[in-house]
C-alpha cells in the first residue's frame, strides 16, 4: 500500500475500530467506496474510490477489501470490528461463502455467484480477529452516517473534504479516484446537472427522514404529474427509491437497497 515510509507509519499505529460503504447511483451506474479507520491514539483515517460503471453491492465489497489490505499493515485490537450496514457483505463473508467455495462458486440454485471476484479477493484477505458489526443505514451512527457521505460524494462526483488523502480503486487509469479523473474545483458540473444532484440530495434527506409527503407535495419534489400519482397503486420505484402509501392518505419515500439471495 505504498511505499516504505507510508508502511513505517501504518505500523506505529494501533487500530481500534473501522467503518465501511458503498454507493452507487443508478445500479448500476457510477458508483463510490468509503472506508473510515480510528486509531489508538484518537487520529481518524478516510479514504474512498470510484468506478465509471459498477453496482452497490461490488462497491460494498470494494470498501471492506480496501480495510483489510490497510489493517494488514497496522496493529489492531483483537477482536476488531468493522462497521457496515450491508448484510449482504455480513452474510456473505461470515456464512454463504462457504457453501459457494464448496459448490465451485455457484448458489444453491446452482447460479454462478455474482461479484465472486471480489469475494475471492476478501476470501484471501482474511484478518485473525477482525468481526463485522451490522448498523443499520442512517440511525445515526456517526461513523456509519461519515462513509455513507463520503461514498456517496464520490459516486456523484461531488468534491468533499477527507481528513486524508484520496486512494483510487485499482491502479490502472480506468478507475482512478474521482478526483483525479476531473478538477471538480475548476470544471464544476453543468448547472443542469447540479440542479439534479441537489434535488437527489433533497429526496434522499426526505427519504432518510421518513418524511410523509403529500400527493402535491410529491409531484413537485418528483417532478411528474399529480395525474400521474393519482394512477400509482401501493409500492412502486422511481430512481433508486421506493415510494409508499402510508394510511393517512400520503406517501413515503425508501431507498431501494438490493435484496440478493445466496
Amino acid at each position: 500500500m505504498g511505499s516504505s515510509n507510508t508502511q513505517i507509519t501504518l505500523n506505529s499505529k494501533h487500530v481500534i475500530s473501522a467503518a465501511s460503504d458503498g454507493a452507487c447511483s443508478g445500479n448500476p451506474g457510477p458508483g463510490g467506496w468509503a472506508c473510515l479507520i480510528r486509531f489508538q491514539d484518537g487520529s481518524v483515517e478516510e479514504f474512498g474510490g470510484y468506478e465509471d460503471k459498477t453496482t452497490n453491492n461490488r462497491m460494498e465489497l470494494q470498501a471492506v477489501l480496501e480495510i483489510f489490505k490497510y489493517i494488514k499493515g497496522c496493529s489492531y485490537e483483537n477482536g476488531l470490528t468493522i462497521k457496515t450496514d450491508s448484510k449482504y457483505v455480513i452474510n456473505g463473508f461470515t456464512s454463504w461463502i462457504k457453501n459457494w467455495k464448496r459448490n465451485g462458486w455457484r448458489t444453491a440454485s446452482g447460479k454462478a455467484v455474482l461479484n465472486q471476484d471480489l469475494w475471492k479477493l476478501l476470501d484471501n484477505a482474511r484478518l485473525a480477529n477482525v468481526e463485522f458489526e451490522h448498523v443499520k443505514g442512517h440511525s445515526g451512527d456517526p461513523d456509519n452516517e461519515r462513509v455513507d457521505q463520503i461514498a456517496v460524494s464520490y459516486s456523484k462526483g461531488i468534491h468533499i473534504k477527507l481528513q486524508t488523502k484520496l486512494l483510487s480503486t485499482s491502479q490502472d487509469l480506468s478507475s482512478k479516484s474521482i478526483l483525479e479523473k476531473i478538477d471538480i474545483l475548476n470544471n464544476p458540473a453543468p448547472k443542469e446537472l447540479q440542479k439534479l444532484i441537489s434535488r437527489l440530495d433533497m429526496i434522499n434527506h426526505v427519504a432518510k427522514h421518513r418524511y410523509s409527503l403529500s400527493m402535491n407535495e410529491l409531484a413537485k419534489l418528483l417532478e411528474i404529474s399529480p395525474q400521474e400519482l393519482q394512477e400509482k397503486e401501493g409500492r412502486w420505484q422511481w430512481r433508486d427509491w421506493l415510494v409508499e402509501p402510508t394510511r393517512d392518505l400520503k406517501w413515503r419515500l425508501n431507498f431501494n437497497q438490493e435484496n440478493p439471495s445466496n
